[in-house]
């Protein structure tokens, strides 16, 4: 596994990091040094996930707080308590999200569950963490996209599902708003004079409980999490490489993309990586930013 540079002296914050690609960067960032906040929606899980990390790094540097990206009030209070510690922020990694439950749910807000979860709670963490952030010198938002953004569109007419709702084609226009909004936070980077990076990356096809913890949802018989090593796809220490990159690779530039490099982006070492035609849309970017700011109450600070 590529080494990571050392991040002693930083602060990093990593969503839905009790499991997955989240615990992996987690794991990984704290064995470079990092001071890592476990920002989990599960408070349990989230120390079980600490005390796997200190027990591979007993010096790391970890602290779990409480973020549910489906309730705007968890993300406010989890940002005012970063804010309240009066420190900067150097990255914040925006990995967590649901995929393709089976059947429509909405957040406490009253959001489709995917759009909410995976596109509105990171994009209100974002604006409101932006003053600590902007406190770091060299700081860092790394926002997880997906293959789904390929088949992603943006439904302004019906964000919600409220109409025909399906699973992978609501999961696809949540993660091109990842990727929309990580490229407009780089644009707005440059239009504001700041120094902050933002980058995107997707995982491929990663063997995480992603794929059937969403699917669970509603069912009375939970989709198993079992997942055979098919020739394309690849465990998790390989799969978090592009979002580990995004967060703190030296080289990584703001508005890249990065994910695998084998066939089709499945697998493979990380690389940077096309971007989709839909999410090269400028105009497309900050209509959506706009329609997020009514709809979370959050924008840039002032």
């Amino acid at each position: 596994m590529p080494k990571i540079p050392d991040q002693t002296g930083r602060r990093i914050v990593v969503t839905g990091s009790n499991s997955g690609t989240g615990r992996e960067t987690a794991t990984r960032l704290a064995e470079a040094g990092a001071s890592v906040v476990i920002a989990v929606r599960t408070t349990a899980k989230g120390d079980e996930a600490a005390e796997a990390i200190r027990r591979r790094s007993p010096d790391a540097d970890v602290e779990v707080r409480e973020l549910d990206l489906a309730d705007l009030a968890s993300v406010r209070r989890f940002a005012d308590g970063i804010l309240a510690d009066d420190r900067p922020l150097d990255v914040l990694v925006n990995n967590a999200g649901v995929m393709a439950p089976p059947k429509r749910f909405e957040t406490v807000d009253g959001f489709e569950l995917q759009f909410g979860t995976n596109f509105l709670g990171p994009f209100a963490l974002t604006n409101l963490l932006l003053p600590a952030l902007l406190r770091s010198p060299a700081p860092r938002v790394a926002t997880m996209s997906s293959l789904a953004a390929l088949f992603g569109r943006i439904r302004f007419d019906d964000l919600q599902w409220t109409r025909r709702y399906s699973p992978w084609l609501a999961y696809g226009q949540s993660k091109l708003a990842d990727l929309l909004l990580a490229l407009h936070l780089h644009t707005l980077s440059i239009e504001h004079d700041w120094d902050l990076v933002s980058t995107a990356a997707h995982p491929g096809y990663t063997r995480t409980n992603l794929q059937s913890a969403g699917r669970s949802l509603g069912r009375a018989k939970p989709v198993s999490s079992k997942q055979r090593a098919w020739p394309f796809t690849q465990d998790v220490e390989q799969g978090s490489e592009p979002l580990l990159f995004a967060a703190v690779g030296r080289s990584a530039v703001g508005g890249a993309y990065y994910g695998p490099s084998g066939p089709g982006q499945m697998t493979g070492p990380a690389t940077t990586v096309s971007i989709p035609g839909p999410a090269r849309r400028a105009d497309l970017a900050r209509s959506l930013w706009a329609v997020a700011e009514d709809l979370t109450g959050t924008g840039l600070p002032d």
